[in-house]
């Protein structure tokens, strides 16, 4: 008889499922159903308790005493034949065989929630003509942040020009202006080839990512984090490890946490500063900390900084290669958020730091580079003009400007609802604000998310969808104007105060 873990495989070939397919059926039926735990009883380390494996079976379809192994092994070959020809025979066209094609493997394990289950959901109501209240993804233009007017004048005088390739690095201007720019913020030791232009910063993620894990490799991730670094990492072959930011102390790293999950496999850490989804923003003396743990433990940065311009509160961004010019370092950053461009896709990286002990995997960033040939060459021509003269951002993050009272707002607005309290954020534009489940008897995130988008039709993400581990945060995007934000959080306050189990 074979063990749990094979019927279990059994089963999910049979029914064409993956891991992450079983997640969302238990989050669609209110089922605690983590990555964790169903990677366990796939690797038969652990057997789920009675009800789990009631919910296995059915989602299944197979006899409940077959998966828990109670089913002789004559009866279970006879059930798994029996299936198989069912299944071919619905496969079967005109007496032929119908070739399935299915999804990679390598995706079994991967989750991008921001743009997953409950976003499906609110796209089938909308396309029913229901209108939805949108605060799920920071996509500047739909709430009336304009691209400035001298970038579409400067593009369009240029377009002619941009009819084929650049080089695959990118535009010589575009990479000139990066480089002062990132000088200004004292990143040492970088040149005019350390410079890659992508589409956008997620374009460069993924090259980084594949450029350096091989299997099993580790790579250090916050949690909560942009999920798009925890997917490239999988995708990549790598082990994403995720390290906890405290949000007792403003949302700040873990460095404790972080030196205890270190292992001989550890190649590089993460950083996300400005923070997605959290909004923190993290002083110099932090940064300090994290290189001082690479630098001890030879571990490469990686530090996203996409809204290193969207700093509130007279605070300052600290770029930490600029901390570290004995570590090799990747820098991220572009126009989307922080310019309000975030349809033209147009990011960059930049290599700082110890070169010497990364030649290989420069290559390999080079190669994977040229295979793409070059990001939008019409965006690469609107960088000069970008980063240069007036940021018109500036208006946007001081007191009376749009950001910074919306800001204002929805920090107290949250805070006001009982059984949610949630950190000020200092830059970028997003909330996560902390669910008190058992006021509200909250037990899945994602489900909490999509009876908020189905009773009062606002969509958030959440907090799951950044691979945080508990159900009790989401996200929220304060982009849109006063008016819209007051009429969401009411919302909410109501949704909230129906489900409250005591008072």
């Amino acid at each position: 008889m074979g063990t749990f873990a094979d019927r279990l495989r059994i089963a999910m070939e049979r029914r064409s499922m993956k891991q992450v397919d079983l997640i969302r059926a238990a989050a669609n039926q209110g089922v605690k159903l983590g990555k964790s735990h169903i990677s366990q009883y796939v690797s038969g380390k652990t057997i789920p308790r009675a009800d789990m494996l009631r919910f296995l079976a059915s989602t299944l379809q197979v006899e409940e005493d077959w998966l828990s192994g109670r089913t002789a092994w004559k009866k279970e070959k006879d059930i798994i034949f029996q299936a198989d020809k069912e299944q071919k025979n619905m496969e079967t066209l005109g007496g032929r065989m119908m070739r399935e094609f299915k999804k990679s493997s390598k995706l079994n394990d991967v989750l991008y929630d921001v743009r997953g289950p409950v976003v499906d959901e609110a796209l089938r109501m909308e396309e029913a003509g229901t209108q939805i209240l949108k605060l799920n993804i920071g996509n500047p233009a739909p709430f009336g942040f304009r691209t400035p007017d001298e970038v579409i004048y400067d593009m369009r005088r240029q377009l002619t020009e941009c009819e084929g390739y650049s080089e695959s690095k990118g535009l010589f201007s575009a990479r000139k202006a990066i480089m002062q720019y990132e000088q200004i913020k004292q990143i040492p030791n970088i040149s005019i080839d350390d410079i890659y232009t992508g589409n956008g910063v997620s374009e460069l993620i993924n090259i980084s990512m594949s450029a350096l894990l091989d299997d099993g490799d580790e790579i250090l991730i916050p949690s909560p984090d942009y999920p798009l670094w925890t997917a490239c990492a999988t995708l990549a072959g790598g082990k994403a490890v995720h390290y906890i930011c405290d949000e007792q102390a403003e949302w700040y790293p873990d460095m404790d946490d972080i030196k205890k999950k270190i292992t001989d496999r550890t190649k590089a850490i993460v950083i996300i500063n400005p923070n997605n989804p959290t909004g923190a923003l993290y002083p110099r003396e932090v940064l300090q900390q994290i290189v001082d743990i690479a630098r001890e433990h030879q571990l490469m940065i990686f530090s996203d900084e996409i809204y290193d311009r969207l700093v509130m509160d007279g605070e300052e961004h600290v770029s930490i290669a600029s901390l570290a010019p004995d570590v090799f370092c990747v820098t991220f950053s572009g126009l989307s958020k922080s310019h309000m461009i975030a349809g033209f896709r147009i990011g960059w990286m930049i290599l700082s730091g110890n070169k010497e002990v990364a030649k290989d995997y420069i290559e390999g960033i080079n190669m994977l580079s040229n295979m793409r040939l070059c990001s939008n060459v019409p965006a690469q021509s609107i960088v000069q003009t970008a980063l240069g003269g007036h940021q018109s951002v500036k208006d946007y993050i001081v007191p009376g400007g749009r950001i910074y009272e919306q800001r204002e707002f929805i920090y107290k607005a949250l805070n006001d609802i009982p059984g949610i309290t949630a950190v000020k954020p200092k830059a970028a534009f997003y909330i996560f604000p902390k669910i008190d489940t058992k006021k509200f008897n909250i037990v899945n995130d994602e489900k909490f998310a999509l009876d908020l988008l189905k009773e009062k039709k606002i969509l958030v993400v959440h907090g799951g969808g950044f691979n945080w581990e508990q159900p009790d945060h989401f996200r929220i995007v304060y982009l849109p104007r006063l008016e819209i934000l007051k009429e969401a959080t009411g919302k909410l306050a109501d949704f909230l105060s129906s489900r409250s189990v005591f008072a």
